[in-house]
């Protein structure tokens, strides 16, 4: 039973030691990652997708946590999976290369000079101690600092360079742990929500992945909202400027702030990110001038959308929609517009766009009275996305990390050089390189060279 036991523990750690299963984690990681890119993530799901699918794909997915799928129990579970098959690969491969770093190999015998691959054997003059003075000062000079040791009559001289790069791999290694525990941090205590603000407004709570309301603990206030567009019709930058409340009171450093795409605000660890726009549902007041097509001195016309307001002639009108540029429905036009529907009793509604740039527009439609499109006040509100992440300095430092691991790993070598001076001027000198052997060769073949004309 104990045998069986044992055989059953060395397995689970043979598996978890496994570079298979590595690389079949970070396959499977890219693999799913695709999904968070595929389909939108909770918070901002447009309604639009959520009507395309149907309900059974609908409620698999939501099963399946392909909404938040970044926080779903199989994601992080292959997240875990990965940082143990990490810390057991790290535990059962670190002794033996520290003690490559920590415990070289001092003595130079023959039977290391057979296992290396770069070895020149030469004959200098001089005594036994003339040679080791010599051949120290000349290793101190031309690559690494010498250590000296006396075996068997023979001097053993060893120097290298860099070793701790050997260990560069555990630093990849502990860095993706710390990124994992920093994503972690970010998903436990963290959060990405959604708020719309309107013009003049102030918000001081956000919503939530599943909805829930998450108190800010401070308000934000639209102070202003404004919309730039490409001559296609397609917005070219909007902008929210933002003022920080605390208390009811405006913060320094923190008032009329302009958010934009890619440059966003941050206020307590609580990053505001401009995300989208529109028209305030309130709406806001149109203004219009109306005059008889007769003649007549135009009347001053204001009215909220959708309310119904009195024209000449018992008549009466509201505004049934707004654009603050045509251009995208009607390419040979730009600039605001508004439709309008008209009652007139004993008639049926007459509904038409008036347009603000092109007055005379309204005159060709031939009805009895003659609009212009004066402008209007509409309020438009702000979507911003929220986000907290305690967890980004954590990943931050991993990222960090990472970069000197690879650098460790991939553009440095450890580089050894052993000299044994074996008497009467004999010396053999043996050199390798954890990597980049080639390249070592032309630096081991030069300072050979350097050797003989001592």
């Amino acid at each position: 039973m104990t045998t069986q036991k044992q055989g059953f523990l060395q397995s689970l750690w043979d598996f978890f030691c496994s570079l298979k299963l590595s690389i079949s984690l970070l396959i499977g990681l890219a693999l799913v990652s695709i999904i968070g890119t595929v389909i939108p993530q909770a918070p901002s799901i447009p309604e639009e997708y959520i009507r395309s699918l149907s309900q059974t794909k609908l409620q698999l997915y939501d099963k399946l946590g392909f909404f938040d799928m970044y926080h779903s129990w199989w994601f992080i579970l292959l997240l875990y999976l990965l940082t143990v098959n990490l810390v057991a690969c790290s535990i059962k491969r670190l002794p033996r290369v520290w003690k490559i770093v920590s415990e070289p190999n001092l003595i130079f015998d023959e039977g290391m000079e057979r296992s290396l691959s770069l070895t020149h054997d030469l004959k200098l003059k001089g005594d036994t101690a003339s040679l080791k003075d010599k051949l120290t000062g000349f290793l101190t000079s031309e690559f690494a600092a010498p250590v000296v040791t006396e075996q068997n009559g023979e001097i053993h001289l060893f120097a290298q360079k860099t070793p701790w790069c050997r260990l560069g791999v555990y630093v990849v290694h502990l860095s993706i742990i710390i990124i994992f525990i920093g994503a972690l941090i970010g998903s436990f205590f963290g959060y990405k929500a959604y708020v719309q603000i309107v013009e003049g407004a102030s918000v001081s709570a956000a919503q939530g992945r599943t909805n829930k309301m998450i108190d800010l603990g401070f308000a934000v206030k639209l102070e202003k909202f404004s919309v730039s567009f490409y001559n296609t019709g397609a917005p070219k930058e909007f902008k929210s400027v933002l003022t920080v409340l605390e208390n009811g009171q405006p913060v320094p450093g923190f008032i009329n702030i302009p958010v934009v795409v890619n440059d966003p605000l941050t206020y307590k660890g609580i990053t505001f990110y401009q995300s989208s726009y529109g028209p305030a549902s309130e709406g806001g007041t149109f203004y219009f001038s109306v005059r008889e097509r007769k003649g007549g001195t135009p009347v001053q016309v204001s009215a909220r959308q959708g309310d119904s307001v009195q024209l000449p002639g018992g008549r009466t009108m509201h505004v049934v929609e707004s654009t603050q540029d045509v251009s995208p429905v009607i390419p040979q036009l730009s600039g605001p517009a508004a439709r309008v529907e008209v009652h007139t009793p004993g008639r049926q509604a007459e509904s038409f766009i008036v347009f603000r740039n092109y007055p005379e527009l309204d005159a060709e439609r031939g009805g009895d009275l003659i609009f212009t499109y004066d402008g209007s006040d509409e309020k438009f509100y702000t979507g911003l996305q929220v986000a907290k992440d305690p967890g980004v300095w954590v990943v931050w430092l991993g990222c960090t990390l990472m970069v000197v691991g690879i650098s460790m790993a991939f553009f440095m070598s450890h580089r050894r050089l052993w000299i044994r001076i074996a008497g009467n001027g004999r010396v053999v000198v043996g050199g390798s390189a954890s990597k980049n052997q080639s390249a070592f060769q032309g630096t081991f073949e030069t300072l050979v060279a350097k050797l003989e004309k001592l």
